[in-house]
């Protein structure tokens, strides 16, 4: 518990700059379990349960620093004067138990009754086994061979980094426009391995769907929209603007068709999950229930349910009491808790299905965010008007903390559920992993609240400075709270372009009923995915699709080599090369994400972005050229590698 606290606090503080800073996190889940291996190796204990205990615990510092994606707009719009220390905790310690609480369920729906890949959970799972010699089996040099390629792999995906991110000798990406007319075409991807480890490990029937949703982007949405108004000034600068301002709400669109009829499919499983879950709480009374299926009580879990609700309605009513809202105050309090409650507990399903499909990192919380900003602003327009003084910007600020509630509820479901994948792989408790999450959260939101006011006193936000004569251009982006706000405000003040919205649901619809009718036939396409596409820059979407294509070309390979071989010999070639890409793509995951907690502190220290860049290599041709060959022949090296029989 204290390893995993301070692992935590860590990776939370890394992750709140960075996130202000450049609008992306990463997981802490993967790096936690490198470093708590190393630790317990070094004290004379590493038990397999030990470290996943410290790697879930952990897991929080990566998740529920997501707060930072809505809480920010409240001080963008005036609403608050700097970060309220015990409200901003409220926050974090109130939304994340209660993501704890929704997983419990949830675990049996998605982790037991599915055949979701969970990619993050399974790198995870990975990352813990070759770390660990089972002396019963005598499997001790398989595990040994693969801590090797998995650390081979996380030592090259961590020298790229540092070449692109860090020193900034190479681009960051390879990225290329071509204009017809005042259309514009973009396209391009990022020298990131851990995405292509992602694609590797999500598949290649999501990454289709991901370039299906690239392609309805940039091949059609921001083309024709910039044909039909074309915008004065650069017009690949303005093709980006009406990506981000209109057709990302496409994708906003499809994720509501999709995540919609996600919820209702997982009505049924979760009502018998549920009460699968009573059983086996009575059962677990009679000693009848192995461990490794031990959830917590539901009995407990409703209790628990039950008081997070009525903290949530204290907080609430904490927010509101200062705004003067009158008689109203009465019946505004519990409807937007209940409204809180629920949506959160829909967002939480939808969202860990995201992230069982591409990962806790891929999946899009923005995106959630941006949709129940969509759903509360909508629904504060039915209840009361709200006009463009006082109350419109009351209005807009508990728009704002509601979602930013429902963000982090989401957040930490989606990643408890990864965690208990993960969990499920080497045989851990889920009430135990449960329980430490939980304490998870307690450290992180002890940690974000004064590490939020820090960054914002000695920055500030872009639109919004503490102290007067403080330089705008050091302030930080926080591009993700901008934008809900810039929604929030757009819904309240009748100024959201719906359209995009409703076009992105109509299409949502079309895509569900192709998913369903592929299902039939035994192929996979996840229709929340295209929507994921779009939603995602062009150059994360194209190249974790690369990862996904790479894998399906090696299965390939492997399955033509071993053609005359019998079933049984198939199947054991084919779980071995297969789990050999899994480890590999794992350690892309870690390398990545271990240099990126580095870097981020390298910044925070240094008080500047980019703090050990070497200004000037990366913008010329041959550092592009280099890049590209670079990763040309990682990519070679990973496929030759994920296609080796032995």
């Amino acid at each position: 518990m204290i390893i995993g606290g301070a692992i935590t606090a860590v990776f939370m503080a890394a992750n709140v700059y960075l996130g202000l800073k450049t609008g992306m996190t990463f997981s802490s889940s993967i790096p936690a379990a490198i470093i708590s291996l190393s630790i317990l190796r070094a004290m004379g204990s590493s038990g397999i349960l030990e470290n996943n205990i410290i790697q879930t615990q952990a897991s929080a510092g990566g998740t529920l620093c997501n707060v930072i994606l809505v809480l920010p707009g409240l001080l963008m719009i005036g609403f608050w004067q700097s970060f309220p220390l015990w409200q901003t905790m409220a926050v974090c310690l109130v939304g994340g138990i209660l993501g704890v609480a929704y997983s419990v369920p949830l675990r049996r729906v998605m982790v037991v009754g599915s055949d979701l890949p969970f990619p993050e959970g399974v790198a995870a799972g990975e990352v813990l086994r070759a770390g660990h010699r089972d002396e019963a089996s005598g499997d001790g040099e398989g595990n040994e061979s693969g801590l090797r390629e998995l650390g081979i792999s996380a030592a090259a995906a961590a020298a790229l980094n540092l070449l692109t991110n860090g020193f900034k000798l190479l681009p960051d990406k390879l990225a290329g426009s071509l204009t017809y007319g005042h259309a514009v075409f973009q396209m391009g991807g990022s020298l990131s391995l851990a995405l292509i480890g992602a694609g590797y490990l999500v598949r290649v029937g999501a990454c289709l769907a991901l370039i299906l949703g690239l392609f309805i982007a940039w091949g059609v949405a921001v083309p024709v929209l910039m044909t039909m108004g074309p915008p004065p000034g650069d017009l690949v600068t303005a093709a980006d603007a009406v990506w981000s301002e209109k057709v990302r709400l496409i994708g906003a669109g499809i994720i509501a068709s999709g995540g919609l009829w996600t919820v209702i499919t997982l009505v049924k499983p979760m009502v018998d999950s549920v009460r699968l879950a009573w059983k086996a709480s009575r059962e677990r009374n009679e000693g009848c229930v192995p461990r490794h299926e031990q959830d917590f009580p539901m009995a407990w879990v409703a209790g628990a349910i039950a008081l997070l609700t009525l903290l949530t309605a204290a907080l609430l009513a904490w927010f509101v009491s200062g705004a003067q809202f009158g008689p109203g105050l009465f019946w505004l309090v519990p409807a937007v808790t209940l409204l809180t409650v629920l949506l959160g507990l829909l967002m939480a399903s939808a969202c860990g299905y995201m992230a069982a499909l591409l990962g806790s990192s891929c999946s899009p919380i923005s995106g959630i965010g941006i949709l129940s900003t969509i759903l509360i602003a909508a629904g504060f327009g039915f209840v009361f008007p709200m006009g463009r003084g006082e109350d419109g910007r009351f209005a807009v600020a508990l728009t704002l903390f509601i979602a930013s509630i429902v963000v982090t509820v989401s957040s930490i479901a989606n990643d408890n559920l990864q965690d208990l994948k993960t969990g499920s792989m080497v045989g851990a408790a889920p009430w135990r992993q449960q329980a430490a999450l939980a304490i998870g959260v307690v450290v992180g939101a002890v940690t974000i609240a004064p590490v939020l006011q820090l960054i914002y006193s000695n920055y500030g936000f872009t639109g919004s400075l503490p102290h007067p004569g403080m330089p705008a251009q050091n302030a930080m982006p926080a591009p993700q709270a901008a934008l809900m706000t810039q929604i929030a405000n757009g819904i309240i003040h009748h100024e959201l372009p719906w359209s995009m919205i409703y076009i992105g649901a109509a299409l949502g619809v079309v895509l569900v009923v192709l998913e369903t009718l592929l299902r039939r036939k035994g192929h996979s396409f996840p229709a929340l995915t295209v929507g994921i596409g779009i939603y995602l820059p062009y150059e994360v979407s194209l190249t974790i699709a690369i990862g996904g294509v790479i894998g399906w070309f090696a299965e390939r390979a492997v399955a033509k080599t071993t053609a005359d071989s019998n079933a049984s010999a198939k199947a054991d070639v084919a779980a071995t090369v297969r789990r050999r890409g899994v480890l590999i793509a794992s350690g892309f995951l870690v390398g990545e994400s271990v240099t990126g907690v580095l870097l981020a502190a390298s910044d925070a220290l240094g008080g500047q972005s980019g703090s050990l860049a070497f200004p000037g290599y990366a913008q010329s041709y041959l550092s592009t050229a280099i890049a590209g060959v670079v990763f040309a022949c990682a990519l070679a090296a990973f496929y030759r590698s994920a296609a080796r029989l032995s």
